[in-house]
């Protein structure tokens, strides 16, 4: 009878601590426990640590409460201004309300992936070329309050949402590779201009202080001899004024024929000698003008 009883306690014990151990669980510390009872949720949310459930009546669900890293696929679409675009993301969330995010939802993490996409390619259509490469901040904002207005009632949060690479066509690049070259030739020409706007003036300043003292062109000549000698050239190249080229031109071109008889006029006018050789020299030349104006045939021969 003792033997009995002994090895009825003894099972008994053995069942006991079986039943233990199969409504043991432990509850991770970055985890919530949400306790099912007979299909129907439990009240509370079972804390990290050591819990007990009843065996083949409660069913525990554990939650994963870090954040979530989920890699949006490439979606690709049509800009406001008619330009194909493919755009990809990364969104992260985390679990703020385990028994939402078990009950309200089948698969927090497929629907958040889902509206993730749909959202992304939605603000495709609503935006510029330049605001998803220049204005992605205001996008990012955008993104993450329509992702996270669903959200709210799966017991999820969006903690930040990325925009991480804007893929463009080749032709589309090419163009603005070119509008960029041009915005920087046009940068350019301007600031070169403005340069020799500057230089002009000062140039200017410099030229009338030389007209006022002009010993001080020919002290800037010699400084000018000096840098180019230091340099060692065998080639020496000085400015040559032009008033002198201008009066040795003027010295080499021939008088005019008619101011040879005014020379003369303008030497011997004084005197009579003077006149009386303008006169010889006006009636040979009248005389010279007659023979060439008569014709042969009717020239008189001379008696």
């Amino acid at each position: 009878m003792v033997e009995e009883l002994l090895t009825a306690a003894v099972g008994v014990g053995v069942a006991g601590i079986a039943y233990l151990v199969a409504g043991a669980k432990v509850v991770k510390q970055y985890e919530r426990g949400v306790v099912f009872r007979l299909g129907r949720l439990r009240e509370g949310v079972r804390p990290p640590g050591f819990t007990l459930v009843v065996p083949g009546v409660d069913r525990l669900r554990k939650v994963n409460l870090q954040i979530v890293t989920m890699p949006v696929p490439a979606q690709e679409g049509i800009t406001r201004d008619n330009v194909t675009v493919r755009v990809d993301a990364v969104v992260y969330f985390k679990v703020v309300d385990p028994a939402a995010a078990i009950v309200n939802v089948e698969d927090y993490r497929f629907a958040v992936s889902q509206m993730a996409q749909t959202s992304l390619r939605s603000i495709i259509g609503k935006s510029d070329l330049d605001d998803l490469l220049s204005d992605r901040e205001k996008l990012n904002q955008g993104l993450e309050l329509m992702i996270d207005s669903p959200a709210v009632g799966w017991g999820v949060q969006i903690d930040r949402v990325e925009i991480k690479d804007v893929s463009l066509p080749d032709t589309m690049k090419r163009s603005m590779a070119r509008q960029a070259e041009a915005d920087r030739e046009r940068r350019a020409r301007v600031i070169n201009a403005d340069a020799e706007f500057q230089a002009s003036k000062k140039l200017a300043e410099a030229a009338q202080q030389m007209a006022d003292t002009p010993s001080a062109l020919q002290l800037r000549l010699l400084q000018t001899i000096v840098a180019v000698a230091a340099e060692k050239n065998s080639t020496l190249v000085l400015p040559f004024p032009v008033e002198l080229l201008r009066f040795l031109e003027r010295a080499q071109q021939p008088a005019p024929p008619g101011h040879a008889l005014d020379d003369l006029r303008a030497d011997h006018r004084p005197g009579e000698r003077g006149a009386d050789l303008g006169n010889t020299y006006r009636d040979d030349r009248r005389e010279d003008l007659a023979e060439s104006l008569v014709p042969p045939r009717e020239r008189v021969p001379e008696a």
